[in-house]
């Protein structure tokens, strides 16, 4: 597994953070770091698998990378974000208790935040960039910075609950990972969330690259890949556990997302 050091990435001197742009991300195996980082996604789509979960990635998702997680991007379709890099919680000299603000459990390592947030977080991240030779006073402006960074991105995620079109969507793709295997009427749910039909289709193709079904076939895939890599269970037994009516359907779509049949992947891991 490739291990990425901080010493290839953080400038000279005492700087705490360092700013990655990827413009765009390309696929990229697995990997972890002696490093954490916070990955703001602004634009395109793709597949993040963290400690061998399966996530989607979409605008406005936001990352949490700690030093001894592991993970990889896949099937990214223009893929922009920017990953903002940190020795610790404990590594700042004029911060402390910052573990505090950040995700405490790998299930929520990742949120979600509209477009306007995301690009008040770039505004930050861009002035927190190092530059010039290292002072004390730069370093206390730019941890300043990170902490009005992580104190945005904890109020937005913890705050979906406006009533505009973002906010319902983001609302709707929440309920969508958490059931992606029950039967979907998406008439119901745009109703559900407020949305009109045809606002949520543009919507979903905007946000996350797919139309809806493709998208809903996208969550259920990686969960079945993951199945097939992880557990006993029958091939049969999975297409049904996550959403699928017919294995040979399942198996259709598993080649056509993958490259290969369910039964090749199970092998490959064998």
């Amino acid at each position: 597994m490739t291990v990425l050091h901080s010493a290839d990435f953080f400038p000279a001197g005492n700087f705490s953070i360092a700013v990655e742009p990827r413009v765009p991300q390309q696929a990229f195996p697995e990997h972890h770091h002696d490093f954490c980082e916070i990955v703001l996604v602004e634009q395109g789509s793709g597949i993040h698998v963290f400690n061998g979960q399966p996530q989607t990635l979409s605008a406005g998702s936001v990352c949490f990378i700690r030093d001894h997680d592991r993970h990889l991007y896949e099937q990214t379709s223009n893929l922009c974000l920017t990953n903002v890099l940190y020795r610790g919680a404990n590594a700042f000299r004029f911060l402390s208790g910052l573990q505090d603000l950040l995700p405490d459990s790998d299930a929520s390592a990742q949120w979600r935040v509209n477009q306007r947030v995301m690009q008040q977080g770039l505004a930050l991240v861009s002035a927190m960039k190092p530059e010039g030779c290292w002072s004390l006073e730069r370093q206390a402006q730019q941890e300043q910075l990170f902490l009005q960074l992580l104190l945005l991105l904890r109020d937005a995620a913890r705050n979906l609950h406006g009533d505009d079109q973002e906010a319902r969507l983001h609302r709707l793709l929440e309920w969508l990972a958490e059931h992606y295997s029950e039967e979907v009427c998406w008439e119901a749910l745009a109703d559900r969330f407020s949305l009109s039909l045809r606002t949520l289709h543009r919507q979903m193709k905007q946000q996350t690259g797919h139309t809806p079904q493709r998208y809903l076939n996208r969550l259920r895939l990686l969960q079945a890949r993951h199945l097939l890599r992880h557990s006993e269970m029958r091939i049969t037994d999975i297409a049904f556990h996550c959403g699928f009516g017919d294995s040979n359907h399942f198996s259709t779509l598993f080649r056509r997302e993958f490259g290969c049949a369910p039964r090749t992947e199970r092998q490959q891991m064998a």
